[in-house]
Formats: C-alpha cells, structure tokens, sequence
C-alpha cells in the first residue's frame, strides 16, 4: 500500500507543477477554456498530491 501511495504522490505532484506551469505560463497561447482545464487539473493535482502526503506520513508512524 505504502508503494502504491507513493507512485500516486510524485503523479500527483508532477501533474499540480505540470499543469500549474501550462496555467500561469501559457496565457498568450491558450484559451481561456484550455486554462481553466489547466489550472483545474492543476488543483487536483494539489489536492492529490496533499492527500497522498498525508495518507503516506500516517503509515509511516
């Protein structure tokens, strides 16, 4: 289990930074439909990523 919430962590985060940079660094080139699904996958990647985290550190102890 602990392997598994690990791989879900770094995608987690890798999504939050990838899709976090396409949001804030792409305005010129994108729509605004295109970053709003950006910046959303971007918050979930936050959010999972946070959570996997939390998940891992309450296994650890």
């Amino acid at each position: 289990m602990r392997k598994l919430l690990a791989i879900l962590n770094v995608v987690a985060w890798a999504g939050f930074w990838a899709f976090g940079f396409l949001a804030l660094a792409g305005a010129d080139d994108y729509s605004a439909g295109q970053l709003t699904v950006a910046a959303l996958l971007a918050a979930a990647g936050l959010i999972g990523g946070t959570a996997t985290w939390i998940l891992l550190n309450r296994e650890a102890k």
